[in-house]
């Protein structure tokens, strides 16, 4: 049975590819999350308006539709705290002996606690730090392979600090930024599955 474009994007859009297989149980990625190297006590909570905790991200938030950035929200950090950054990083594959780095955005102002969906500048005095793509890049959405599905990480850091913007910053410099300076920290998991036959997206281009 033949299907139609038109229902075969809006199958594409409405569920994840039928069929395929969960994550693997270990994310051999474990060691090379933020979070590792940046541990705090304090929690925050973060959502997303697209998808829940570990439920699957829509297509259209993903390299294989539109590449939407889904939208965020999350709990006031604490007393101190001056900016936000966040991260998402794929727990399930590693290139140059790292996590995939899907996304960077830092020097979010304290008084920001949610991202809107489709975002593609940020918010005043925020800055894209790097990811897969280059440097100084917005929102890239899963794309993983045929196979498992992949855990994508989304973490967000309360600072008590701005970080010095720079067009250049690498992830090993945001890191060293970091470094003391994080107060509280919460994360969620969104997960991306490959769909055959899916047109992908070209990657957004950076704000100038």
């Amino acid at each position: 049975m033949k299907i139609a474009p038109a229902a075969l994007a809006a199958l594409l859009t409405a569920s994840p590819a039928i069929g395929q297989a969960p994550p693997p149980e270990v994310d051999i990625a474990a060691d090379k999350m933020i979070s590792v190297l940046l541990p705090v006590k304090d929690k925050l909570t973060i959502t997303s308006p697209a998808f829940a905790d570990g439920a699957d991200m829509p297509v259209d938030n993903t390299q294989y539709g539109k590449n939407l950035f889904p939208g965020l929200g999350w709990s006031n950090g604490p007393l101190g705290t001056q900016s936000y950054v966040i991260v998402m990083q794929d727990e399930d594959a590693i290139r140059n002996n790292d996590a995939i780095l899907h996304w960077t955005i830092y020097n979010i102002p304290a008084r920001v606690t949610a991202l809107a969906p489709g975002m593609t500048i940020p918010p005043d005095g925020a800055s894209y730090g790097p990811n897969i793509g280059g440097l100084s890049q917005p929102w890239r959405g899963p794309r993983p392979p045929a196979g498992a599905k992949h855990r994508y990480l989304i973490q967000i850091f309360a600072l008590d600090t701005t970080i010095a913007a720079d067009p250049r910053m690498t992830f090993l410099a945001l890191k060293a930024a970091m470094q003391g300076h994080v107060l509280a920290s919460g994360q969620m998991v969104g997960l991306g599955s490959f769909f055959p036959g899916a047109t992908v997206a070209p990657p957004a281009p950076a704000p100038n």
